[in-house]
């Protein structure tokens, strides 16, 4: 019966070893899938520490690893149901006089009493361990952490309980270094893509830059200030003051050479936007086939030689103000391209399909008639009258006459200087011929006259080579052409006011006689100096006069009768 007992006894025993070797190769093969199917050392550990408890009957699983700083470690992953708060996760300790650093310094596991130690172990104290366990996972390069357990009982561990755990701790290194080497790469392709950006950042920010910088440069070699006094000119420094403090479009028609840049900068410096982008686009200069990837940039692969996205004008000059002069050489394709940004405020690169918003004023230029060339089908209806919000018209400068002394005392305070000389006067002569010029160059043309005639100046006075202006010089009579195309408009002008006696709008004013817009004849009064209440007056005055007469001739014939005043 005893012996039946024992053998019954034995098998028993044989069905638990048999059990808990099954339970164990199962909790390998579990950690080993874990290994293969994630990347993330804690989701290794949490997925397979509740197992091991249960297979090595511990209270506590643990797995340690250092910090950056390899002067303190964390419980990177911590399996502890009945805690009582000290061990928890991310739990922090130092390396120095603890247990786990120890191991972790050394290499060598540890399995014993915590009571047996010859420093209190606090932590095992707090949470009531009597009995743990150790190991350090050890890879090609050293100790990655250390694999720790704990139990409450009064039972240490076996020989085949610390041979298993070691078993693990293999397996668990593996998946540390592999998380690690995994983490590596991520980091460095992070790393790369934050450079990456970076660069591209750079990039864009040198891009913005010189553009400024060109701008400052192409600033530098215009001139600086609105120079004159004459009627004309103190109109369009009106117009500016007025159309500054808005947002709206403006577009600034003139000939070429009479400064439309200088009074774009002069609206922007003047608007709430003046501390911001100025950005500069001459269209004409421009080739057709890169006018939309300059305007409005490309995305990277857009075409051939595009290797990565680059910014255009527009998003260059977001939150400021873009200078699109001569905006009558723009092509078709891109007037609606810039028709949507003047009224959607979004535009999209060449070779992408993503919509970018952008926030810039934009002032537009040009010396072609743009009536004309909507007439003719070349320049589109909708955005001339989008562009044609607040219309500027620069006189040329043979319409300011008065100014030209001003701009060459200008100029030539200025290009003394940059040339490292003392300013000289004209002599008188050489002012005559400047002042009867035609000057089809403009302001261009005679800041290009000064300049060399300083360098060329050896004398106490400036003197002029009439052989550098373009065409011979004409005296201030009319027998100009030009001079006598201005009278005659001038001529026309005053007649149309007469007979409306000074009126310029209503269906009897001067504007429907002379098949004009009233605002583009009050303009013309302007240049041309001619005043519209003069003939209202004159109106006024002869009405008056007949009256006069009329009222003297009654008195009269009351005083003396008709045949005495006749008589007399």
């Amino acid at each position: 019966m005893a012996q039946l007992q024992k053998q019954k006894v034995e098998l028993q025993n044989r069905e638990v070893q048999l059990q808990t070797r099954n339970d164990r190769l199962k909790l390998l093969l579990e950690l080993t899938n874990s290994m293969v199917s994630k990347l993330e050392v804690r989701e290794i550990f949490l997925s397979m520490s509740a197992d091991l408890r249960r297979v090595l009957q511990c209270d506590v699983a643990g797995l340690a690893v250092p910090n950056t700083d390899e002067r303190t470690f964390r419980q990177l992953g911590i399996d502890f149901p009945e805690s009582r708060g000290v061990l928890r996760p991310d739990f922090v300790a130092p390396m120095e006089g603890t247990l786990t650093g120890s191991v972790f310094r050394t290499g060598k596991s540890w399995v014993g009493c915590y009571h047996d130690l010859a420093v209190e172990n606090v932590v095992a104290s707090r949470e009531d361990l009597k009995y743990g366990c150790h190991i350090p996972l050890v890879g090609r390069c050293g100790v990655l952490g250390v694999l720790g357990l704990c139990r409450r009982t009064d039972v240490p561990f076996s020989r085949d309980d610390v041979d298993f755990a070691a078993h693990v701790a293999r397996e668990m290194s593996i998946a540390v270094e592999n998380a690690l080497s995994h983490g590596e790469l991520k980091m460095a392709k992070e790393g790369l893509r934050k450079a990456f950006d970076e660069i591209r950042i750079l990039k864009d920010q040198l891009y913005r830059e010189n553009l400024v910088l060109r701008s400052e440069v192409e600033t530098t070699s215009m001139f600086e200030e609105i120079v004159g006094v004459s009627p004309a000119i103190q109109h369009v420094l009106s117009d500016i003051a007025k159309v500054s403090p808005t947002d709206s479009t403006v577009l600034i028609i003139g000939e070429t050479g009479t400064g439309k840049e200088l009074v774009a900068r002069a609206i922007h410096k003047s608007s709430q936007r003046a501390d911001r982008a100025f950005v500069p686009v001459n269209c004409a200069a421009l080739p057709t086939s890169l006018i939309g990837s300059e305007l409005f940039g490309y995305e990277k692969g857009a075409f051939t030689g595009a290797n990565q996205r680059r910014l255009g004008r527009f998003e260059v000059a977001d939150g400021g103000t873009i200078f699109l002069d001569e905006i009558g050489d723009l092509p078709a394709e891109t007037q609606i391209a810039l028709l949507r940004v003047l009224q959607e405020r979004q535009f999209e690169r060449v070779g992408g399909n993503k919509s970018v918003p952008v926030n810039v004023r934009v002032i537009a230029a040009t010396h072609r008639d743009l009536r004309a060339a909507v007439a003719a089908g070349t320049f589109r209806t909708d955005l001339f009258y989008r562009l044609n919000v607040l219309p500027i018209e620069l006189p040329p400068l043979r319409a300011r006459r008065d100014d030209i002394p001003l701009l060459v005392d200008y100029f030539v305070a200025r290009y003394a200087r940059k040339a490292g000389k003392e300013p000289r006067p004209f002599d008188r002569r050489a002012l005559e011929v400047l002042q009867s010029y035609n000057w089809p160059g403009n302001i261009r043309e005679l800041q290009n006259i000064i300049e060399r005639s300083i360098i060329l100046c050896e004398g106490e006075t400036l003197s002029l080579d009439e052989g550098l202006l373009s065409q011979a010089p004409v005296r201030c009579s009319h027998t100009c052409l030009h001079e006598r195309l201005v009278d005659f408009e001038k001529e026309l002008i005053e007649s149309a006011l007469s007979a409306s006696r000074g009126q310029i709008w209503g269906p009897g004013g001067a504007a429907v006689k002379l098949g004009l817009p009233p605002s583009t004849l009050d303009t013309k009064l302007k240049i041309l100096g001619i005043n519209k209440y003069r003939f209202k007056s004159r109106s006024e005055n002869e009405k008056n006069g007949e009256l006069r007469r009329t009222s003297s001739l009654a008195r009269h014939s009351h005083q003396g009768g008709i045949t005495k005043y006749c008589d007399s």
